[in-house]
């Protein structure tokens, strides 16, 4: 009798700052989130560098033997120091393929803290689901409440009339990487 076939792979994209930030829980909660995706068997997604929240992330991933999936645009290769040793490495034109890849190639978004990059890529991918075009899972992982004044931005958004209360069910903002874990868990399932 043939084997049954493997379980197919499932990929988190993480998107996170370039800087680490001022607050030592959000390099933790980087590395514990790499951990995480290695200790469950799944692929880490993300944005190619060397540096900042998005390098802390790589590293715990690949000293736990997960596979990396990096993707960076040509022009950011320097800025970000392109971490070239990832399982696989997609160099993109643009800011615009490189989110796309991403996402593409990804079962569930995780938003670390972040810049102006992070909430831009939060909103893309909470745009998409708006409308209808994906229903992936799409996660802030808030460590000591850092995404707490975008939450409070969507409700008053929402209750200044320019967005349906739905937007709130989009997304699931979790306040540590053990509430994530269970979280992605449970939705990909």
């Amino acid at each position: 009798m043939p084997s049954p076939a493997p379980a197919p792979l499932r990929s988190i994209c993480v998107f996170c700052g370039a800087r680490s930030g001022r607050n030592p829980a959000h390099t933790t909660a980087a590395r514990a989130t790499g951990q995480m995706i290695a200790a469950n068997g799944w692929r880490l997604v993300y944005g190619a560098g060397d540096v900042g929240l998005m390098g802390e992330v790589a590293r715990a991933a690949q000293e736990a033997g997960a596979a990396t999936f990096g993707v960076i645009p040509t022009h950011l290769m320097k800025a970000e120091v392109g971490k070239r040793d990832l399982t696989t490495l997609v160099i993109t034109e643009d800011m615009h393929e490189r989110k796309k890849v991403m996402f593409m190639n990804s079962d569930a978004v995780v938003v670390l803290p972040g810049g102006a990059g992070s909430l831009d890529e939060f909103f893309e991918v909470l745009t998409w689901a708006q409308i209808g075009l994906h229903r992936k899972p799409i996660f802030l992982l808030s460590p000591d409440g850092y995404w707490q004044p975008l939450i409070a931005l969507l409700d008053h958004i929402v209750v200044q009339g320019f967005a349906d209360p739905s937007v709130r069910t989009l997304f699931r903002s979790v306040p540590d990487v053990a509430t994530l874990t269970s979280a992605l868990r449970a939705s990909l399932s």
